[in-house]
Order: structure tokens, then sequence, then C-alpha cells
């Protein structure tokens, strides 16, 4: 990245990317310069025009293209210099392996010309010994600089080439672009100058730059002190963002503690309660026990009493009842005298009185107060006092935050939510719980602890969920439309659990890695091809270094898949199998007009699917071609570009088309059985695709720094990873043991996230 204020060098102009198409991903061929400065080939951008418009594939700006077509954008002659030096430079008779002499031919030497050994800069001709020596003592040539044709070719006088070079008439080929025509604003050779721009005032190049330089510099430096502005504005923005999450990790913990702190007064508050009902049970059950066995006694001794005056006076004869007339009476009137029924044991009922706030839906416990940053204390766990903050919620209500004061001595006036707060209900009778289910609009009410005795509200865990879940979702840059039923908040969905993040770098390399393949490899390992300092790194799940596949020298691994015992992966135009010792099994040579292609492993393990130019190539274990086919059949040739390629665990095939803006699935045969190219893409290229073992697609969209789910076939569910989970400019990604989701980012580091399924 050059920093504000320095200009880029001429060897990385040449070294980058900067002469390669956005579109087609090749070398720039009539490079067209949009009015937002994007550069592209003319073909590239006809093919992008629709209705007297196009958009521009970077910056997204509709740019109307002229009448006479997309030939009558500016031409960048910036572009065109620097790619006549690169042709210049790997120009030659390739199948001599020299360059042949420019100039003999036309001194009637050999028709082919002599092996060149210099060139000059000024007429960009190769020169053999000869000529070369020739061409120094003419008086017309002899101040042009002739160079060393091997150090030319290095790179040694690209600086002084571009200085010697001019730029040629499009109109007039072989003529060099010297003037400038004011009132047209137009570059004119001397033929140009001559036939329709003559009565025009025009200036020499050199003085037109010099006149015109100042307003640019001018004009560079205003744009300066914009990006510093932004730059800084950034800045702030990311310091803001990394505030509030960890402000939202001390507030979790404070969340936690204070939730532990209320379940374990509760649970102290239940041993009590039960311990005094148990030690009343017990007395009660003591006394009961005495009074039932005198009650037991008496009983027996009545009994036997009656049952021998009921056998004297049923048995007995005449006299022998007369003569224990007396003790039987006696003893009868003895028993009668007696109190037979005690007053009542003196067994209080036991009744459980439960405290307003636990039967009372718009208690809440715990609550959450949004401010901001400025004002914000340090602990951020609710505030106490007067303030009063805005609650996030739909209908924007605010609410004031309580400390010691219930809700019904606002103002002295009590509002109607206060009006259905319920009371305790008597004899002990519990309230259902589907009854305590809170809703989001009674959370707005609060209620106050007294005496120093904990209150629980029931539901209120499932409603502090709701709160976060409500401000993880306002994170993300803007919402994913649903196309389908709204899954999100029913719990439906797959959810991220965050495991590690570790980067990739390692001690030798050489540049920082530029991560553009990712595969699972062995049991919870995954394979990094690291295109930028051509590697294959293993890693664990845990982010432990592993060690390297070898690959074979000067390959620069771009996509990788790993098979049973091999490891496949492109680079260049050339797919190559082998073995994790580095050994070449076999190569392929692939299309030369796809700069890049997407290589995935078919669940068996035992092939290899690779994209070619719109179609799928399926090779075996020999390499051989199994099957080939495109996405939709027939009908869709020369109409799909699938840059990134996976398999689903069900034998699906899911590839991210860049010319259809869309994701497609299809079966093994090419018949498409889904495909979403709707506004869930925010207007993106769809980026990298992974799938679970359920068959839910995860899709990158890299400039909203977001990943979204889709349904397995291919409709759009919502967001699944945010900016608030750290990603910032995914790059690729993959699925390993279907339930663990690895996340690669343009500075190198990797997030590893878990899958948790909706019935865990």
């Amino acid at each position: 990245m050059v920093s504000q204020g320095s200009s880029p060098s001429l060897l990385e102009a040449l070294s980058s990317d900067f002469l390669a198409c956005k579109i087609c991903l090749e070398q720039l061929r009539a490079p067209k310069t949009l009015p937002c400065l994007h550069t592209y080939c003319q073909d590239c951008l006809a093919q992008l025009a629709k209705g007297g418009h196009l958009r521009c594939p970077e910056c997204r700006e509709t740019v109307p293209v002229p009448p006479a077509g997309v030939a009558a954008f500016k031409t960048n002659f910036f572009v065109n210099g620097l790619l006549d030096l690169v042709r210049a430079r790997a120009g030659g008779d390739l199948r001599a392996g020299k360059p042949a002499c420019a100039l003999c031919p036309l001194m009637g030497g050999a028709s082919a010309g002599g092996p060149a050994t210099a060139r000059c800069l000024d007429c960009a001709d190769d020169l053999c010994q000869a000529c070369a020596d020739g061409h120094r003592c003419t008086r017309q040539t002899h101040t042009h600089r002739v160079v060393d044709l091997v150090g030319y070719r290095a790179g040694w006088y690209d600086e002084e080439a571009r200085e010697r070079q001019a730029a040629q008439c499009p109109q007039h080929p072989g003529e060099a672009l010297r003037f400038l025509c004011q009132p047209c604003s137009q570059l004119l050779c001397r033929e140009c100058r001559l036939d329709p721009h003559l009565d025009h005032p025009c200036l020499p190049l050199a003085e037109a730059v010099r006149a015109r330089r100042p307003g640019l510099e001018e004009l560079l430096a205003g744009v300066d002190k914009n990006l510093a502005e932004l730059e800084a504005a950034r800045m702030v923005e990311k310091e803001a963002l990394a505030c509030l999450r960890e402000q939202a990790a001390r507030v979790g913990s404070q969340v936690e503690e204070a939730a532990e702190g209320v379940l374990r007064a509760l649970l102290a508050q239940k041993k009590e309660v039960l311990g005094q009902l148990r030690a009343h049970v017990e007395a009660a059950e003591e006394a009961a026990r005495e009074r039932l066995g005198e009650l037991e006694s008496r009983e027996q001794v009545a009994r036997a009493a009656a049952a021998f005056a009921r056998r004297v006076l049923s048995l007995g004869r005449e006299a022998e009842i007369l003569s224990l007339e007396g003790a039987i009476a006696q003893r009868l009137q003895q028993l009668q005298g007696c109190p037979w029924m005690p007053g009542p044991a003196p067994h209080p009922l036991p009744q459980l009185e439960l405290h307003p706030g636990l039967l009372d839906k718009n208690c809440h416990l715990l609550w959450l107060s949004f401010e901001n940053q400025k004002d914000s204390g340090k602990d951020g766990a609710g505030s106490q006092g007067g303030e009063e903050t805005q609650n996030p919620r739909e209908d924007g209500a605010k609410t004031e935050k309580q400390g010691a004061v219930p809700p019904q001595s606002r103002d002295g006036v009590q509002t109607p939510k206060e009006d259905r707060a319920q009371t305790p209900q008597e004899d002990g009778a519990q309230t259902p719980k589907a009854e305590r289910a809170q809703t989001p609009k009674e959370s707005r009410s609060q209620m106050p602890q007294e005496d120093g005795e904990a209150q629980t509200a029931v539901g209120c865990r499932s409603n502090k969920k709701r709160k976060f879940k409500g401000r993880l979702k306002s994170i993300s840059r803007e919402p994913s439309p649903a196309p389908g039923p709204n899954l999100e908040g029913s719990g439906l969905l797959p959810r991220p659990i965050f495991s590690c993040s570790f980067p990739t770098r390692m001690p030798g390399d050489k540049r920082s890695p530029r991560i553009t393949g990712l595969c699972p490899f062995g049991p919870r390992e995954i394979l990094v091809a690291d295109e930028q300092n051509r590697a294959l790194k293993r890693f664990s799940l845990n982010g432990d270094y592993k060690g390297a596949v070898p690959v074979p020298e000067g390959c620069s691994p771009c996509s990788v898949a790993a098979l049973q015992g091999a490891v496949a992966f492109s680079a260049g135009a050339r797919l190559y199998l082998i073995s994790p010792d580095g050994e070449v099994q076999w190569r392929r040579a692939l299309s030369l007009s796809q700069a890049s292609h997407a290589v995935a492993a078919m669940p068996s393990g035992d092939r290899v699917a690779v994209s070619v130019s719109g179609h799928v190539e399926v090779y075996n274990m020999e390499g051989s071609l199994a099957t080939r086919f495109i996405p939709g059949g027939k009908a869709n040739r020369g109409l799909r570009a699938l840059v990134f390629l996976t398999t689903s665990p069900q034998g699906n095939f899911v590839g991210s088309d860049w010319q259809q803006n869309s994701v497609v699935v299809c079966d093994g045969l090419g018949q498409v059985i889904g495909e979403y190219g709707g506004p869930g893409l925010h207007g993106c290229q769809p980026g990298s695709v992974s799938v679970d073992k359920r068959g839910y697609i995860f899709l990158t969209l890299r400039e909203v720094n977001k990943v979204v789910i889709l349904d397995p076939k291919g409709s759009l569910l919502g967001d699944f990873l945010t900016a608030y989970h750290g990603l910032e400019k995914p790059r690729v990604t993959t699925m390993v043991d279907g339930r663990y989701l690895v996340v690669s980012l343009s500075n190198g580091t990797i997030h590893i996230f878990r899958v948790r399924s909706p019935d865990s």
C-alpha cells in the first residue's frame, strides 16, 4: 500500500495487478477508463453495458454509455504505455529463443535479421551488435540511448525507457502524439494538427503539462486531505467498535456475575425456607405422635370395658348381671366422664407468600441501557438515578432508569402498563409458566429490590437473550433481506460459536500471506494455500503449525482440495495432484481464458472437481477425465463463470457465478437445483462457498464483511457472521468435519467458528 504523498514506482505498477482487467482477470486489451478512473478492457465493458448505462464492477457507480458506445470512453494512454513496455520486455522470437534485429531486414541483410544484443530506447527497436554500433554513429540517431538487451529485459532501464517513450496516435499509426488542442482537449499528432484542428490553438505536450499540472496537484492535495480525514474517521470507527466489544464483554461478565449472585441468594432463601418447613413439620409430627399415643391408649381402655360389659349383658345370668351391675356402672360412668374429644391440635398450616415482583411480568432484575460512548461509564452495567436513555426497540419509547423507586411512584401517576401488574395469589397457588412469559413491550417496566431481598423475575433470562440478539443484529452494516420464511429468530438456523483465531505468517515467510485456498486435511487439521509465499501450510484447529506440504518449484498454489492420500491444487493454468510428501503424481493443463481455477474434492474423496471457463470438470485419481458438465446444460454455454466451487455431503455442486452474479446449486449431471442472485447479496460478487453436514450453504460477501447462510436449495435464510464477529474482508472459507467453519481474512488471519445446529 502506497502511503499518502508518495509516488508509486514503475516497478510496482508493472509487477502488481494494475495492468490486469478486474472483469476478465487477464491483461488489459484496448483499455478504456470510466469517469470513476477505473480501467477495463473495451470488450469487457461492452458486455456490461445495458440500456445505455453500465455499473462499475469495483465502486458500483452507474456510468452513462456515450452514444458512440463504450469505444467513446477515454483511452488510457498511461496504461497503454505500460503495456507497451511489458510487451517489449517479453518480445522477441520465441521459437528461436533469441530476439531478432529489427534493422537488418531493412538494410538488405538476412530476411530474419541477426540475433539482437541491444535495444534503442528512442526507436523501441532490438538491434544486433553491428546495427547498434552504426546506430550510434549516424547524425540522426547519435543522441539515441542504446542499452544492453539483457539489462533491458531485466528491467534496469524501465524508468529511462518510459521517459523516452512517445505515445502513438490511434488514428495515424507510427505518428507520436505531440500537441494538445485546447478547445477540444484532445491529443494530436502532426497529421491531426494539420487537418481538422488547423485553426485551433494548440500547445506542445510539455507546455500543456506544465500549465495543467499545478491544478491537478492542487486537486490531488485536496483528495489527500480527504483521505487523511477518511483514514482518521476509519480509525475512530474501529476504536469505537473495539470499545463496544470490550464494553460488551465486560457487561456480559457483569450480567453473568449478577445472575449468579441472584441465583445464589435465591438458592440460599430456598434452603432457608425449606429448612423452616422441615422443622415445622417435624415439631408437628412429634406433637401428633404423643397425642396419638394417648388417644390410642384411651381407646383401648374404653373398648375393653365396653366389650366386657357387652359380654356380661349378653351371656350372663340374672344373678351374675346383678352382682356385677355396680362395678360395670361405676366404670362406664368413669369412662364417660373423661374428655373423649380433646381440643384441636396446634398444627398451623404453612402458606407460601411470594414477593410481588416474582409474579409481575414487568419485573426485571437485569436490564440494559445504551448511552453515547463519551458519556458512558466504565462499568456499563446499568445506571442509577433519573437519567433518561433511549431504549433500542421498534416503538422507540424512552424509559427512565430506576434506582430504588417503584414504577408506581414515578411522578405519582400510575401508567397503564403498571395497572396490569399481578398481585400474589393466595393459598400458595403458583402462577403458570405460560402466564409469566414476557413480551418485548412489557420489558420496559422495572421493579425495585426492597429490604435487601433478592428478587427473581421469571422469564427475565429469555427476555435478556432477545435484547442481546437484537443488539447483535444492529451491528451489521445492513440487514439481509429474507426471501423465504424468517427463521432467524425462531432458533431453527445454525448459530456460530467462536472457537479461536490465529495468524498464518510463519518465520520463514518472505511476504505477507495471501490465502487463496482452504480445505480440511486429516483429523481436525486444515491445509492453507498461501499463494504469495508459494506454500501449502498445515494447521490444527487450535492454530498449531504442523508443517507444510511440499509443492513443485515455481508453483503458486491457488485453490486446494484434499483427497484420499493426495492433495490437488490449481496453479496458473494447471491442475496438480501430489502426494503428502510433495511427489507429483500427474498434472493437467487447463484453459488459459481463466486466471484462476477453483478446486473441490468430491465427498467420496477419490475424485476432484475443477471449474474451467464456465463448466466443471471431474478427474479421478489416475488423472482421467470422469465427467464434464455446464450448470444448466448446453443452453448456458458461455453464460457461466464459476470463480468459487465446493461440494456438499449429498453430492451436489455449489458455485459462485460471477457472470450471472448468483450462487448456483446443481447435481452431478449439471441439472440446476436452485440459484440465488437476489438483494441479499447487497450488489456484491458472491465469494467463497462452504457446505455443512446438513447441506446449509455459507456464502462469503467480502465487500460488506458478512457470511450469509442459504438452505440446501439456494434460498437465502439470513446472516451467519458479520463484522461484529471480527470479520474484516473475509477471503475464503472451508468446512471441517461438517461443523467447524474456517474463515480466512485478507490480512492472513484465520477465524474458526463452531456451527451449532438448531437441535443441539
